[in-house]
């Protein structure tokens, strides 16, 4: 994609995929706790190996700490985080609400997410609200964004300035119809794309074909999903119980013929051959690394795989506040090959 001069966020992220940079961002999984210190502890390993941090939104339908709120946490620290916001819990009178919160705080990306439903997490009695899916909601913070109104048509005195991204799954049928929902998103308004775990990458390799074909590399960006698996148990697990995620024998028989000690290495060197194998297909931007609870281990995955050393630390350095209130009515700064 070529790099635009006008940027519609003050973000680092945007940055470092219009300068045509290979970015890398990775998941926050937060904490069952109110301790602050948790947030951070994990923040700190991935702030020196990713250009952003997702702030998850009760993914799974099972609660933890809330997305706004470990967005306050990382802007405060300076970090870079990503918005996740899942359409399942709120209605769009909250969702722009924080939103609108999530911006004065500095957050600069939002992922937009339909979400699982209730029925695949720890409360299922809990009642479903989906007044939006994820292509309104990305319709509805565009128009915040770009009209300067709620989606009454009351007017905004100071328009969100945010980098918009959607989820996409390239692994589970119907297979055409993956790239044209893919279309949707982008002209609803998504300017880039995490997508589902990765593993079956003759798979993808189709999915990509038919992207090119359809010219929406050129148009958005796209972080394929990445992430290590511990064991075979693990693989199992993944493939039966959490949505969307396939996962093909072979890559499953070669963790159970590798011993034990050695499984987590193997899960590893997966992740490794998987995200060296999918940077060389043309229209990936980036991959996005998720690793349930091991940070750790997220940082050896992004050096060991060559992605090191990033352009600049993500700590200090979100925008100030106070600046974009300041600059709000200004051009946005030009593009900058140097993030």
């Amino acid at each position: 994609m070529k790099p635009e001069t006008l940027f519609k966020s003050d973000g680092r992220l945007e940055r470092v995929l219009r300068s045509g940079r290979f970015a890398v961002t990775a998941e926050l999984n937060p904490p069952d706790s109110a301790d602050p210190q948790e947030v951070y502890d994990a923040a700190l390993v991935l702030s020196s190996v990713c250009d952003a941090i997702n702030a998850t939104d009760a993914s799974g339908a099972n609660c933890h700490m809330s997305s706004v709120a470990i967005c306050a946490l990382l802007t405060r620290a300076g970090y870079a985080p990503i918005l996740q916001v899942s359409c399942r819990d709120r209605n769009r009178i909250a969702i722009q609400g924080d939103v609108l919160g999530a911006a004065a705080m500095g957050v600069c990306n939002v992922l937009c997410l339909t979400g699982d439903d209730v029925t695949v997490g720890d409360q299922p009695q809990a009642k479903r609200v989906f007044d939006l899916d994820s292509i309104q909601l990305l319709r509805t913070i565009k128009i915040m964004r770009d009209e300067g109104v709620f989606l009454s048509g009351r007017k905004l005195t100071v328009p969100p300035r945010l980098f918009l991204g959607a989820a996409e799954n390239p692994f589970v049928p119907p297979y055409d119809w993956r790239p044209l929902r893919l279309a949707k998103k982008m002209e609803a308004g998504a300017d880039f794309i995490q997508t589902q775990y990765c593993f079956d990458l003759p798979r993808f390799r189709q999915f990509m074909a038919q992207v090119r074909d359809l010219g929406l590399h050129e148009k958005l960006f796209i972080l394929v999903g990445v992430g290590p698996l511990r064991s075979e148990k693990t693989a199992e697990f993944m493939r039966t119980k959490v949505p969307g995620v396939i996962i093909p024998d072979e890559i499953v028989n070669r963790l159970r013929h590798t011993p034990g000690p050695r499984k987590r290495e193997e899960g590893k060197q997966i992740c490794i051959e998987i995200i060296q194998q999918v940077r060389e297909i043309e229209g990936v931007a980036g991959v996005h690394v998720m690793a349930y609870r091991q940070e750790e281990l997220v940082a050896e995955i992004i050096e060991e795989a060559g992605l090191l050393p990033r352009p600049l630390r993500i700590g200090f350095i979100a925008p100030d506040p106070l600046r974009r209130l300041r600059k709000s009515q200004e051009d946005p700064p030009p593009f900058d090959p140097e993030p």
